[in-house]
């Protein structure tokens, strides 16, 4: 299956979130994008102590654009 996924958001938990689900989604089998749009290209700046955005971003094996 195809999946793409449009963050448009700074929150971290959101972020944090959306690229768990599309981790899981690569690790399926499913072919998975991710566009980061508007506030999401801040993407690097918006890890917390909580939700470790850049290390969900850093697992991501799909296509990735800013």
């Amino acid at each position: 299956m195809k999946v793409l996924f449009i963050i448009t958001t700074n929150d971290a938990e959101t972020v944090y979130n959306a690229m768990r689900l599309a981790n899981l989604g690569v690790k399926k089998g499913d072919e998975v994008s991710v566009f980061m749009l508007g506030k999401g290209v801040l993407f690097e700046q918006i890890s917390s102590d909580e939700f470790d955005v850049m290390a969900q971003i850093n697992a991501f094996e799909g296509d990735f654009y800013v």
